[in-house]
């Protein structure tokens, strides 16, 4: 296996998890826009737990995205209360009609005015190194603003946009938490006893740096990556010009967002960095001393909870066991 974190791979299906039956589109488009058409629908591939679906309508400037929720309907009225809240302070989608209680049956939906843009990781793809230097800028920019909305505690944050706890003892909680991940077993059929001890081993020793920032209370997005950042090149320039999937926001400390954005980013091959940091201190960002080593072992406690899902996908599981490998080995300091 060679040293350092595995290549991204796709975190995403190969098709649409599902169609869209022609009685549920009438449905939805006569609620929606009933007095336009519907000339073309696709099904969108991206994301795990969600279908989402191109509509392209007879009026030229009303092209959306419909989104359905279907992993917990609660996330629906969570992502519509984050995206009103944000909508003048962060780039999110424009909500153009939803329903997150539909009252016949139907999951909830929530139909977004599609963003002409491109997603980071598209971005990364082409190799445009300056192009990819301004819009990882923006992303730590963008960053510093959500950590800039605050909360009374941290915690998950359910619809309302009300606080609840996420772990059930302040003390010690990351490590706590880690180990009852480790309990289980869909991820012990996944993960060795070995690898299970170094992850145990490496979060306890962890655990007097993380209290410092255990009580932290700002808005983290829970799953900025490069899918969810959507950039175009306005002004000459590359932006963030919306930041997708808030369905698993926390109150808590924006580290846990710079840990998964730099998730895949070596400093022996640096292409992120330090654009991304510069950016994100320069927008009123603070970061500790050890931010990259907190920020790494934040990410690897969602890594550890990923595993407990009992329906990843067997491709994901391997991508994310080697991710854990490469932390818990310190991988990327043992290259020259």
């Amino acid at each position: 296996m060679p040293l350092g974190a595995p290549k991204e791979s796709r975190w995403l299906r190969a098709e649409a998890r599902r169609d869209l039956p022609p009685a549920i589109q009438r449905r939805i488009l006569q609620a929606a826009f009933p007095n336009s058409r519907l000339l073309k629908i696709r099904p969108l591939t991206e994301g795990l737990r969600n279908s989402n679906f191109l509509l392209h309508l007879d009026n030229p400037t009303t092209t959306a995205v419909l989104r359905i929720y279907e992993h917990d309907s609660s996330l629906c009225q969570k992502e519509l209360d984050l995206f009103e809240h944000l909508a003048s302070s962060i780039p999110v989608p424009e909500i153009l009609y939803a329903e997150p209680q539909p009252e016949d049956g139907l999951q909830p939906f929530a139909l977004l005015r599609y963003v002409d843009a491109i997603s980071l990781k598209e971005l990364k793809r082409s190799g445009d190194s300056q192009a990819l230097a301004q819009a990882a800028a923006s992303a730590g920019e963008t960053l510093a603003a959500i950590g800039r909305i605050t909360f009374d505690r941290p915690g998950w944050l359910a619809p309302g946009l009300t606080v609840t706890p996420i772990f059930r003892n302040a003390d010690h909680a990351l490590p706590f938490f880690v180990d009852s991940c480790l309990q289980n077993n869909h991820l012990q059929r996944r993960m060795s006893g070995v690898l299970r001890a170094n992850v145990h081993d490496l979060l306890w020793s962890a655990d007097a740096s993380l209290s410092h920032i255990a009580t932290e209370s700002r808005l983290v997005h829970g799953d900025y990556g490069k899918r969810n950042l959507l950039v175009a090149q306005t002004a000459g320039h590359w932006r963030v010009t919306a930041v997708l999937d808030w369905e698993l926001a926390v109150s808590a400390t924006p580290l846990i967002d710079l840990g998964h954005f730099l998730r895949y980013e070596r400093p022996c091959a640096p292409r992120l960095e330090p654009h991304f940091s510069t950016g994100f201190e320069r927008a009123g960002g603070h970061l500790p001393p050890n931010w990259r080593h907190l920020s790494r072992i934040l990410d690897l406690a969602a890594l550890v909870e990923s595993l407990t899902h009992p329906a990843l996908p067997a491709d994901v599981a391997a991508e994310i066991l080697e991710l854990i490998r490469a932390t818990t080995e310190n991988r990327d300091h043992r290259l020259p």
